[in-house]
């Protein structure tokens, strides 16, 4: 499988002030799988890999010092080869189950620069509450699962995903109609690499389905880990109560009746540090960043990935999926979790917000505002016409500074410069989220 993060590697691998990388990301979404990729395509193979959840034994190579020469020393005898600096790449997989290991990159950085140092692991966010991050001695890298395009050049589709990462454009109806039936198979499917690696392989939705719900379960064993942090049974019913929330406004004694708040509200911080679920603030697009405005109360969510996202709300998959209108499945639910996720990978700095407006006598919610080169872009998700975007004409009108606003929809593309608006079809969502400033 090709992913587009193999670019920001090859980026890593080659500047001369490089920091040793920690690659973060939900578990099975392909983090360990890229590394020994890129190891093999880029080092010549020469990829010596360190996996701390299979050898807890090899953990007291860190525990006498910092000394990283005699560390790479001693992993050159366990693991009965030689480590040639500034020619290998040295992989500290599963490093969350070694903390002394985290702190030791700090020092690869200072006493051992010229060594390619990549780490990767899930739950990291638990090793740090006890350790000291390095700040500005490391650098962090987040992975996600299978984007649109990434799933197209997956399942043999390369020239679809060329199309859908150039510059948007109006195309033919039979490959826009094309493109939408692969967008179709991708809302079910969804983009973790195994999922779509057996759909690829059989062309069966249902082996993938299959994959799903013991991804799902992954996840769920995983909550014993998070103890004494949360509770198990709260973990379990606000996983799947967020993936049926998508797209409304999270309340937290909504998510379980069973639990107090301030144990919701627990398990979902939890979840989020698992990079299982995400949260997504409102914010205001008066100026940018747009972190400074975004609040604390009020948030929407996304999941990990809208395939397990499909799972956990036991859609019915035979009737959803022949649905005529690709934005209906779900309420328009899968649609708006796509285009999120979609979002999130394409953004440098992956963050993602929403716009909401409560007066006395109406609201106002337009589903996400994204920044780039300095300018907010407000982003809608319709199957109607420009008149019935009110909330969106009302930001615009509201604030003139944003220069247009992008309405994603199964419709062609198209622009409408006296209304300041540009409709996408839908499967240019990823685009959208790399470039947004490109109609200007």
């Amino acid at each position: 499988m090709k992913r587009f993060i193999t670019e920001k590697l090859v980026e890593w691998k080659n500047q001369t002030n490089r920091k040793p990388l920690i690659l973060r990301g939900a578990r099975q979404v392909g983090k360990t799988w890229i590394v020994n990729d890129f190891g093999k395509n880029y080092f010549n193979g020469r990829v010596h890999v360190v996996n701390f959840e299979k050898r807890p034994d090899w953990h007291a190579i860190f525990e006498l010092n910092f000394d990283v020469k005699r560390i790479v020393s001693e992993l050159e005898v366990v693991l009965n080869t030689k480590i040639v600096t500034g020619e290998d790449l040295l992989f500290f997989d599963e490093i969350q189950s070694c903390p002394r290991a985290i702190m030791t990159l700090r020092y690869f950085y200072e006493d051992l620069p010229g060594q390619h140092i990549i780490s990767a692991g899930s739950l990291l966010e638990f090793a740090f509450r006890d350790i000291p991050i390095p700040v500005g001695r490391i650098r962090f890298l987040n992975m996600f699962p299978l984007s649109f395009p990434e799933f197209l050049l997956a399942t043999g589709k390369p020239g679809f995903a060329e199309i859908i990462m150039a510059r948007p454009e109006k195309l033919s109806d039979t490959i826009h109609q094309s493109l939408l039936n692969e967008l179709r198979q991708y809302f079910f499917v969804g983009g973790m690499p195994d999922c779509v690696e057996i759909f690829f392989r059989t062309g069966r939705m249902r082996d993938a389905f299959e994959i799903q719900l013991n991804l799902a379960d992954t996840f769920r064993q995983d909550f014993s880990k998070y103890a004494p942090f949360a509770d198990k049974r709260c973990l379990n019913i606000v996983f799947s109560s967020v993936a049926k929330s998508i797209g409304r406004q999270i309340k937290y004694s909504h998510l379980s009746p069973d639990f107090s708040i301030p144990t919701i509200k627990k398990a979902f911080e939890l979840l989020r540090q698992a990079q299982v679920i995400r949260k997504i603030p409102a914010a205001s697009p008066a100026g940018v960043p747009l972190e400074a405005s975004a609040s604390e109360k009020k948030f929407k969510s996304l999941m990990l990935d809208i395939g397990i996202m499909q799972q956990l709300c036991g859609l019915p998959v035979d009737a959803e999926m022949h649905q005529a209108d690709l934005l209906a499945i779900h309420k328009g639910a899968l649609a708006e979790q796509f285009v999120g996720q979609e979002l999130v990978a394409s953004s440098e700095n992956d963050t993602l917000y929403y716009w909401s407006r409560e007066e006395k006598s109406s609201t106002a919610e337009v589903d996400y505002i994204i920044s780039g080169k300095g300018r907010i872009y407000p982003v809608e998700i319709k199957s109607g016409s420009a008149g019935r975007l009110r909330s969106l004409h009302l930001l615009l009108n509201t604030y003139p500074e944003c220069p247009y606003g992008i309405v994603l929809s199964t419709a062609p593309y198209a622009k409408l410069p006296d209304q300041k608006l540009v409709f996408l079809p839908i499967y240019y969502a990823y685009q959208s989220g790399n470039d947004p400033g490109q109609f200007e």
